[in-house]
């Protein structure tokens, strides 16, 4: 009789003890976040991590997808010079584009930055239509205006005695063009970036430095830049990895041509892995971006460690 009287009392202090243990867990900021982040955390691996070990096992079958060759797909890729063609090409647009973008968007943003307070919301709305409209559309009216036979800018030119010029017909103004077009489309966000760094350097610091005769150079050299290091770092960063994986703008502009002086990684291997119906060897010329960009990443993100670091 005394067993069975004990043991509804046992089996309730079980239940209190593991309600109080869950609330304890639930009251940790640590748990807390983790159950926020975890809806993010399921999204990223069904969208960026499990594509990506997918990739690399597709880059080790044959082009049948039925047999498992190893390495034989890089291989084959060190062996062609159209691969080190696309690797020069890559290397070229996207850091040419990204260097172009981040001195343009930093002019702009101290011209937008000077304007009065009343009229700075106008400014930031237009000069943010290139970032807003989707890449795929303002590329097609890009086209229209590199188009070899009623190309607009063309017709201008005409007007100074110049030209025609083949813009996406001869291989170097194909590259122009293309780096052109990536610039228009991404520099606006490298203005707002920049705009609200601005905005957060005291002016106390401006004001310090006029008195002790600083130019207006040497106002952005010496307090300026050093405010806005790790904001240029962060944003350059961003701006490689998705200038560096851009697609529609070349597919649109040039489809990698004139004979493949174009091409960067997605696009070529959009022709060899989807057009060329060879998908391993598609997935394994995507695979050469991640150690070119994990490279960057490691330089650009150390060094912004360092600098918080000493902060």
């Amino acid at each position: 009789m005394a067993d069975v009287a004990l043991q509804p009392n046992r089996a309730a202090a079980q239940a209190a003890r593991k309600r109080s243990s869950l609330h304890s867990m639930m009251k940790r900021k640590s748990t807390v976040a983790f159950l926020m982040t975890l809806p993010l955390i399921l999204l990223i691996a069904t969208l960026v991590i499990y594509p990506a070990f997918y990739a690399l096992h597709l880059a080790t079958l044959n082009k049948s997808m039925q047999r498992f060759v190893g390495l034989s797909n890089f291989e084959f890729l060190f062996k062609r010079e159209t691969f080190w063609l696309v690797v020069k090409q890559s290397c070229i647009f996207a850091i040419t584009a990204v260097i172009f973008k981040a001195l343009l968007g930093f002019i702009i943003a101290h011209f937008v930055h000077n304007i009065p307070a009343k009229g700075q919301r106008k400014w930031r709305g237009m000069l943010l239509v290139p970032w807003v409209i989707p890449p795929a559309m303002s590329t097609l009216a890009w086209l229209w205006l590199f188009d070899p036979s009623y190309s607009a800018f063309n017709y201008t030119l005409s007007f100074f005695g110049i030209g025609p010029i083949p813009w996406t017909g001869d291989a170097m103004w194909a590259r122009f063009s293309v780096i052109l077009v990536n610039i228009w489309v991404g520099a606006p966000f490298f203005m707002i970036m920049y705009l609200a760094a601005l905005k957060s350097v005291p002016e106390q610091l401006y004001e310090a430095a006029a008195i002790d005769g600083a130019n207006w150079w040497q106002r952005i050299w010496y307090v300026t830049l050093p405010m806005m290091r790790n904001i240029i770092a962060i944003t350059t960063l961003f701006s490689l990895i998705v200038t560096f994986a851009n697609f529609d703008i070349v597919r649109i502009l040039t489809a990698g041509g004139p004979l493949d002086h174009t091409h960067i990684f997605a696009t070529w291997a959009f022709r060899i892995g989807i057009e060329g119906s060879d998908i391993p060897l598609g997935a394994s010329v995507s695979l050469f971006m991640v150690p070119i960009l994990a490279v960057a990443a490691i330089f650009i993100l150390r060094d912004v460690n360092k600098r918080g670091n000493e902060a």
